[in-house]
């Protein structure tokens, strides 16, 4: 983002009045939390940074010597293994799923095509696959009846998955629509946290799983006192290192330095322009059920195989009790946040984040501000360690999922909850996701950067809010020229005379400003909607 970057549009900085308890100097995606006492909302521009992000760095300076973490409590019994195939999955945050088109999705490897039921109105989820000759059915419609149609040869399902319609059948002949094979697979679904997620086993006996087993659930997303905006990006790199990236803060001031503001503190060691610092990570408790840690300023939790939140500490924890998300609030309300990152594996090298930082304060913020410019300067900190990551992914595939931890030095506690997580795969998931031998194990090839960072297509067509503002601001471009073109036509068509110098003049220099204006417009949608490249040695 050079001449129109995201920092064209004013950072969000908040300062709010907080119990100097309740948590120590979080930063997470679009407000710097400063706990100085002050209750004021400013809008303030920064030369440098884009949209100031919060994420979950945190925590005390430690002051004892730097030793490995401590093995986490296991609560687990022998023979407790995870089984990828019985959990909940997200597809798609509802709120960018058009209810007037299919979806495909891929999702474990599964690809799967996400539509609208107008007639039971809920959303389905079946198998992207048309029994007929196996063509996709995203790539269908939504005919008049609410059914949807495969486009290649016509053939009609309802919400059931059963076929409806063969026009090619005689209808005096045989009803070979009522026929089993003819049947798309339906995979049980649900709406939670305005989240389509969907159960990856098509088997009937699954079909009320919903009764024995809900997806996990964050009330915050659902209370109307919080924001619940939301973002989602495919992301080339796998479901393991996402996962352990968002649960590493200690990378913050270094990977993503100019982008994400980090409030070093007085008594720290200046030992880096960056202000990294000691980080008194812990995990509390660890099953096949995840863990619970402590990062200091907030409790998390990490829910398999998606589910990776962090939420302020109540006031009252200080005192040795302690609620956690969910839990009733007292009377007086407390200021709190949650940072929700779900990752979704997707297939080998590749994976899909969905994210939301429901809050119950600033409220009006997120209605005054529209999503897509809140997605600049979070797709600006994605990019900022993707290369990263994704190069990373490949040197651990080269001496194996099982050898992470000999060929990890990971010395410090603010590696601990990184540590916990490959100890909680290795030990109950098989030390990788289970792709049921869909794949050979290989990575794909590394792409070039502009294809590796594009943010058109893994991003911009699956969100309904930057789609909308991409097509308005390219329809915008293209009225700047024409305006540009259409004054200098008038100026250089006008007869000596018939319009004053100055007017002539004026026109030339309007013509001069509007197609300026339409080109930096035009590198604006590049840098913010396509690809902006990232290099590190000039941050």
């Amino acid at each position: 983002m050079e001449a129109l970057k995201a920092s064209s549009f004013p950072s969000l900085h908040i300062n709010t009045t907080l119990h100097k308890t309740q948590f120590r100097r979080p930063v997470f995606l679009n407000f710097h939390f400063n706990p100085i006492p002050s209750s004021s909302f400013s809008l303030v521009h920064k030369k440098q940074s884009k949209f100031k992000a919060f994420t979950t760095i945190s925590s005390t300076v430690s002051t004892e010597p730097t030793n490995p973490p401590e093995p986490a409590l296991e609560t687990h019994s022998q023979g407790e293994k995870f089984d990828w195939y019985s959990q909940w999955y997200p597809v798609m945050p509802v709120c960018d799923l058009d209810k007037r088109r299919p979806h495909a999705k891929k999702v474990i490897g599964l690809d799967v095509v996400v539509w609208w039921d107008r007639n039971e109105e809920v959303w389905k989820v079946f198998d992207d696959s048309c029994p007929h000759r196996l063509a996709p059915l995203s790539e269908g419609r939504i005919d008049q009846w609410g059914r949807l149609q495969c486009v290649y040869h016509g053939w009609c399902f309802n919400g059931s998955g059963d076929c409806k319609l063969i026009p090619q059948a005689p209808p005096e002949g045989p009803p070979v629509h009522t026929v089993k094979k003819a049947c798309v697979a339906v995979y049980p679904s649900t709406v939670q946290n305005n989240i389509v997620w969907f159960w990856p086993n098509s088997d009937p006996q699954y079909k009320d799983i919903l009764m024995e087993k809900k997806p996990p659930y964050i009330p915050e997303i659902d209370d109307p006192s919080f924001t619940n905006s939301m973002g989602n990006r495919d992301i080339p790199y796998g479901y393991e290192v996402l996962i352990e990236n968002l649960m590493d803060p200690a990378h913050v001031p270094y990977a993503h330095h100019g982008i994400m503001q980090t409030q070093r503190p007085k008594d720290s060691v200046k030992a880096d322009r960056e202000g990294g610092r000691p980080l008194e990570l812990m995990i509390e408790k660890l099953d096949i059920n995840g863990f619970k840690a402590d990062q200091g300023w907030s409790n998390s939790k990490f829910l398999p195989p998606c589910v990776f939140y962090a939420y302020t500490k109540p006031v009252n924890q200080a005192n040795g009790s302690e609620s956690s998300v969910g839990t009733k609030k007292e009377t007086s309300v407390q200021r709190s946040f949650v940072l929700v990152f779900i990752c979704i594996p997707v297939s080998p090298g590749n994976s899909r984040l969905i994210w939301t930082f429901p809050r119950n304060f600033g409220v009006w913020i997120d209605k005054v501000v529209p999503r897509w410019m809140f997605h600049v300067g979070q797709n600006l900190i994605l990019d900022s360690d993707l290369y990263l990551l994704h190069i990373e992914e490949r040197k651990i595939m080269d001496v194996g999922n099982a050898n992470w931890h000999k060929a990890c030095f990971v010395p410090t506690k603010s590696d601990a909850l990184v540590i916990g997580f490959r100890k909680w795969l290795n030990k109950y998931a098989g030390g990788q996701v289970d792709w049921r031998g869909k794949y050979s194990g290989a990575l794909p090839p590394t792409p070039p950067k502009e294809q590796l960072m594009d943010r058109y297509w893994s991003h911009v067509v699956n969100c309904r809010s930057c789609n909308i503002a991409y097509k308005g601001l390219n329809a915008l471009e293209v009225v700047l020229q024409v305006v540009s073109i259409v004054s200098i036509g008038i100026a250089a068509a006008a007869k000596q005379g018939a319009i004053s110098a100055v007017a002539r003049t004026t026109m030339v220099l309007l013509a001069v400003l509007f197609y300026a204006t339409s080109r930096l417009l035009a590198h604006f949608i590049y840098k913010n909607f396509h690809y902006h490249g990232y290099d590190h040695a000039f941050r």
